[in-house]
Order: structure tokens, then sequence, then C-alpha cells
């Protein structure tokens, strides 16, 4: 059994203070660490807050490993790995809202986040620009993918990290409560669960979820983070609503097991699906 302990971050950042939620991820990865775990995830924009609007320019960073926000992190990412969430500036001035991976010292992935939801009470393409890239990383548990938010909710994304090799998705989001659901429950939360659980049993991986909660302009983030595992059964979920650092161990020798009970990627057939794709977009 190669076990991974892992804890979900369920945080309420403060708006545009990036002191204060540095400090307060310093303080979770300690208390996280000395209950064992050997991975930590924060949600999306878990540096600055998510209804940043002008806020934005003055929050991004550049993830340059003498950054006084990041530095610290990458000391604490020696001893458990890390995923954290800011507003990334690149070298042209673009903003992106950015997932990292720190593990040892070092910056081992980013991923800039794809889709930017402008519909309803969303507004990010605003100030952000796109990312344009999806690719699997290697870790020392395995390889991975990451996603943010939006980009869970197009089949694509998930699908091209399976493709990649990814056996364990980490899915960060910012996901404010949406519509009715059943009791205590708002409808856009039931609607994101159904949607792990149904990439866990399809690709046969783990998907791990951290939404953050609390408050902002109005908008309640509903939390409930998850973590699925590769027959589409729940491990482990937080609380609705509040903040919480959520302890779960998974056993990664299940992912080989579920794929020679169901061996969909074995039989995958990605090349039909590019050749059908490029007849699609040729009509």
């Amino acid at each position: 059994m190669k076990a991974l302990k892992i804890g979900l971050a369920q945080i309420y950042p403060r708006l545009g203070d990036l002191q204060a939620n540095l400090h307060k991820h310093l303080e979770v990865i300690e208390d996280a660490v000395a209950r064992g775990a050997e991975l930590i995830v924060f949600p999306e924009l878990s540096l600055t807050g998510y209804v940043l609007q002008d806020l934005t320019y003055e929050v991004a960073i550049r993830p340059e490993p003498n950054h006084p926000v990041l530095q610290p992190l990458l000391e604490a990412s020696r001893r458990a790995d890390l995923v954290v969430g800011f507003v990334e500036m690149d070298e042209r001035g673009r903003y992106y809202t950015t997932g990292a991976y720190l593990a040892g010292g070092h910056i081992i992935h980013r991923h800039r986040k794809v889709y930017l939801p402008t519909y309803g009470m969303f507004d990010e393409g605003r100030d952000m620009a796109p990312g344009d890239q999806v690719r699997a990383f290697d870790t020392r548990f395995g390889r991975f993918g990451l996603l943010i938010c939006e980009d869970f909710w197009h089949i694509s994304p998930p699908y091209l990290l399976w493709l990649d090799g990814a056996e364990v998705l980490i899915f960060t989001s910012a996901s404010p409560g949406r519509g009715l659901g059943i009791p205590g429950k708002f409808g856009s939360a039931k609607w994101v669960e159904l949607v792990n659980q149904a990439y866990a049993s399809l690709f046969t991986v783990f998907v791990i979820h951290v939404n953050r909660a609390g408050f902002e302009d109005g908008q309640n983030f509903w939390g409930g983070s998850t973590i699925f595992d590769p027959s589409g059964d729940l491990v482990v979920q937080g609380p609705y609503f509040d903040e919480a650092l959520i302890l779960a161990s998974i056993d990664l020798d299940q992912i080989r097991r579920t794929r020679i009970r169901l061996p969909l990627l074995r039989d995958e057939r990605p090349t039909l699906v590019l050749r059908e794709l490029r007849r699609i977009l040729s009509l």
C-alpha cells in the first residue's frame, strides 16, 4: 500500500491582503504537518481572495523563488508538498489566475486558469488573461494534474490530463453558492460534487477538490471540499460554509487495482478523437 496523507485547507482568505493570507497559509501548514500531512492543498486564489477587481494589479506577483510571499512557502514545501493559488503577472504585464505545486523548495508546476467565466455573477475576463496549456506533471507521489474551478467544468482539461498520464487530479476553486439544491446545500455544490465523482469514475483517478469558504462582496463560498477515489466513492468531505483543515489518507495502489478491473485508459482511442475533432473543426 502506497498511502498519501492529504490536507484539504478549506480557508477563508482575506481579500487583497497578501501578508495576512501568507500568515494563514503558514499556520495551516504547521498544523497539517504536525498531523502527518504530506500534501496540503489550498483553494483558488488562496493568497489573494477572489473578488479582486481593481486590486488584481496590486496583489499580482511574479513566481520567482526570492519573492517575499513565495519564499516562505517554498521553504515550507520542504516539509510537505503544497498547492497554492495567486494572481500571476508575466513579463509582458498580463495577469493570470494561477495555481502552483511546490515541493522540496521548488516550484514544480504552474497552471494558469484556461477557462475564465464571464456569465452570471462572474467577470473574470475583465482583468485576467486565459492560460493556454493543460499539462500533467511528475511529483514524488506520482503523476498529477492541476486545474482551477471553471477548467474542470469543461470535460476537455480533465480528459487531456488523463491522457497525459495524471493519476491524481487536483481541482481548486473559489465557487460561490448558487441555486437551491437539497436542504443545507446549494445547487452549485450538488452539481460540482456530481461532476467530481464522475471524473473519478470515468478516468479511474483520485479527484481532490478544495473549495474556499467565507464571504466576499455578498458572495457566499460553500466549502465542502472532497476527495473521490478511482471507483467514484467518496473518501472524505469537509463541512459546508466553514473554514476547516480536513485530513485523509488515500491508497495510491487503488489506481492500479481499479484499472485492472476497468481498463478504460487502455482502451481509449485518442487518435479517433483527434480525427473527429479535425473533421468537426473543418466544418
